[in-house]
């Protein structure tokens, strides 16, 4: 039987975020403060899922810590400004994904690579899925309202104050200017509902 190489890869990848766990220990202190616990092992969660070996949580928050700028973006955000500036300066986040400190984002992101991504939205619900090219920006202080369980293709431009259901599919390119309901795939420029559905799986 062969190995296999993404496995062995991550098996490595573990192993030396072992190594240097002595650099995360701030971090995994402030994790399991009540206040953030619940949010950061959500994430975590869900985003080990990506992982080509099976972890537990822990593991998998320090695999995530020292593997993963884009992951150290999302924790300093669900920490705060100060936290993360007091912890984060020697092994900061990815500087072209932004995620806003205003926005109010809920349990379990998931993204693949967010390159230039930018999340400045009022609030986001639970399992929210993206990845690069994302911009939800607002408009004279007006910022979207965002559902759960929506997923974002590629290059999504989300602009002002739009109201995003639950259960919800953007296709990549699409411009959201106006409000999208519940159980919906939608795409284009400007974006338009191009079915319904029963119920997107989380």
């Amino acid at each position: 039987m062969g190995i296999n190489k993404k496995s062995l890869r991550d098996f490595l990848k573990l192993l030396k975020a072992y190594l240097f766990i002595l650099l995360y220990i701030p971090h995994l202190i402030v994790a399991l403060r009540k206040k953030y616990h619940l949010l950061i092992m959500s994430d975590v969660e869900q985003l080990k899922k990506k992982i080509k070996i099976n972890l537990n949580d822990f593991s998998a928050l320090v695999y995530l810590l020292h593997n993963d700028r884009y992951y150290r973006t999302l924790f300093y955000y669900r920490v705060g400004p100060i936290i993360s500036a007091l912890i984060g300066w020697w092994r900061p986040g990815d500087r072209y994904f932004t995620i806003s400190p205003n926005c109010k984002i809920g349990k379990g992101v998931v993204f693949s690579h967010p390159y230039s991504t930018i999340i400045n939205a009022k609030e986001i619900g639970d399992n929210f899925s993206f990845i690069h090219l994302t911009t939800i920006g607002q408009i004279d202080e007006r910022r979207a309202t965002i559902g759960n369980n929506v997923v974002l293709g590629a290059n999504v431009n989300i602009i002002g104050d739009v109201k995003i259901g639950n259960n919800v599919i953007i296709g990549a390119g699409s411009v959201v200017v106006k409000d999208l309901p519940d159980n919906c795939i939608a795409a284009g420029n400007p974006a338009k509902v191009i079915r319904f559905i029963d119920q997107i799986s989380s």
